[in-house]
């Protein structure tokens, strides 16, 4: 399975390897079990420190574990599945760091990590094709290494079917806790950790209460807000980011192929490279905070607040917004009852859910006539519902898609309802626009692609913004409130793209700092 070129790398990895590891297989009598054989095969061959055992019994198979000699099994880091596509590296990290390879990871996560009390047995569900899942399956093998109390499975949803139907998993990663729904969606180690160990969110509401204040509060991890960081800090001054989660919307992009200078890239392979170059500055990161509100600056010293959801206050001589944007919902009932249960908004990740199923995906924007393209390799059949009168996608994507036999598109069409059995959607209710008719389509998965609403909902009454929302900013970045700038996908910038963000970002960093020299505000 593994070509010439992977197997010199691999080999390579496998060197530094700091003491002896373990892979036990359980197989069952199918074409996969042979496929998942011969990986471990030439894995084991590449290294001396590698053995394989076959004797495993674990109740999911194929399958098998990786651990030390001597090591129960049901402590070790398991793969129900074949672990290739975008959870080969999964597979690399959880060989490198169950041999002794120190992860890079912050020393105190690694602490917290290690001093978690009770059992935890983690299930991870996944797809092949998900670059969200990757990150959550290494956070939680990684915690596996480094506490014997915790387990990590990986399984991969399309391969193990009948497990995914019999507990209703309509959306990927889906993480399991003893048998419970844990979460759904992106997580970092530090998100994770937050949840399980429930007295880190008032450790981090004291830590954050106590720092000084910043010359530039920067809120919003995403690329405006990278930039914009960067910039500050190229300046001298005191910097600081809070985000909800770095990277932003870019962590849900698959394939980028308009930033300039780069072919070709994707969103989670960016926001890694946007984080690190923010770290090469002097800038105290604060990830995982929610902004809850704002304070314009106060006639005693100048400063403006920015509120947490944690009930810290983080202050600050100027500030820069860069919230970003979060998927557009339809509003209509039953969508929120089914999220995650049928309504999806990432065809790359839940797609392979719906193997062989029939679905539908809402909107004729160039996103939903894209992701109709790709389901229609998928499922069964696929219907699209535009709004308008015609779609709105590129040329050349509607002739893709009307070439495909698979695929329906209904115009003027307006979806009214979600409908569903109380455990997963069964169909969906939408309005002629012409006839006036009212239609119901049988189904079982709904991917919502109709844009995206600015992430203020916080700043209403404090900030001036437009009718849909966003900030109202000039060409300098400056809103209503001063010393108080935007930029990126919150504001009232006419194209919402990665560059422009940046751009953007830039732009209102270098305007901070111009405000800061012009004005006196005292810390």
């Amino acid at each position: 399975m593994l070509d010439a070129n992977i197997q010199t790398q691999l080999k390579a990895y496998l060197e530094k390897l700091q003491q002896p590891i373990e892979l036990v297989a359980s197989y069952d009598d199918s074409a996969k079990a042979q496929e998942m054989r011969a990986l471990l095969l030439a894995i084991a061959a590449l290294s001396p420190k590698v053995g394989l055992r076959e004797d495993g019994q674990a109740a999911l198979r194929p399958s098998f574990a990786i651990g030390r000699p001597g090591e129960p099994d049901s402590a070790r880091v398991q793969f129900a599945g074949i672990p290739m596509g975008h959870e080969f590296t999964s597979l690399v990290l959880a060989l490198l760091q169950t041999g002794g390879h120190p992860p890079k990871v912050d020393p105190a996560v690694i602490e917290q990590i290690k001093a978690l009390p009770g059992s935890f047995k983690f299930e991870t569900f996944i797809s092949l094709s998900c670059h969200n899942c990757p990150d959550v399956v290494q956070a939680l093998n990684l915690m596996a290494v480094l506490n014997p109390n915790v387990s990590s499975a990986m399984i991969d949803g399309a391969m193990f079917q009948d497990e995914v139907e019999r507990r209703q998993i309509m959306a990927v990663p889906t993480v399991y806790l003893n048998g419970a729904e844990f979460g759904q969606g992106r997580m970092t180690i530090e998100e994770i950790l937050a949840k399980v160990d429930t007295g880190a969110a008032a450790r981090a509401a004291e830590e954050l209460g106590k720092k000084e204040a910043f010359d530039v509060l920067v809120v919003g991890g995403g690329p405006a807000g990278s930039a914009a960081a960067i910039y500050a800090a190229r300046k001298g001054i005191r910097t600081g980011v809070v985000a909800e989660r770095f990277g932003g919307q870019v962590m849900d992009t698959l394939g980028i192929e308009n930033f300039i200078s780069v072919k070709a890239t994707e969103g989670p392979k960016l926001a890694q490279a946007l984080e690190q170059h923010v770290k090469d500055y002097d800038v105290d990161i604060m990830n995982l905070q929610r902004a809850a509100k704002l304070v314009p600056p106060a006639a005693e010293n100048g400063l403006i607040e920015v509120q947490l959801e944690n009930g810290a206050t983080l202050k600050s001589k100027s500030v820069i917004l860069a919230t970003g944007a979060r998927w557009r919902e339809m509003n209509v009932p039953g969508e929120k009852e089914y999220k995650a249960k049928g309504v999806c908004f990432c065809p790359h990740c839940d797609g392979p859910l719906f193997k062989g199923k029939r679905v539908a995906v809402i909107g004729g924007g160039n996103s939903g006539v894209e992701a109709a393209i790709d389901l229609a390799g998928i499922v069964a059949h696929v219907t699209l519902l535009e709004f308008g009168d015609a779609l709105r996608a590129d040329a050349v994507l509607q002739r893709k898609l009307l070439s495909l036999p698979n695929v329906t598109v209904l115009k003027s069409a307006q979806t009214t309802e979600v409908t569903g059995d109380g455990q997963k959607v069964n169909g969906i209710v939408y309005k002629d626009r012409v006839s006036g008719e009212e239609k119901r389509i049988e189904l079982e998965g709904i991917f919502v692609q109709i844009g995206l609403l600015p992430a203020t909902d916080w700043l209403k009454g404090t900030v001036e913004l437009s009718r849909f929302g966003e900030i109202e900013i000039d060409a300098k970045g400056q809103t209503s409130v001063p010393g108080v700038f935007a930029a990126g996908d919150c504001t009232t910038t006419p194209y919402k793209q990665i560059i422009i963000s940046m751009g953007a970002g830039a732009t209102a960093s270098l305007s901070a700092f111009d405000h800061l020299i012009r004005t006196s505000a005292p810390a």
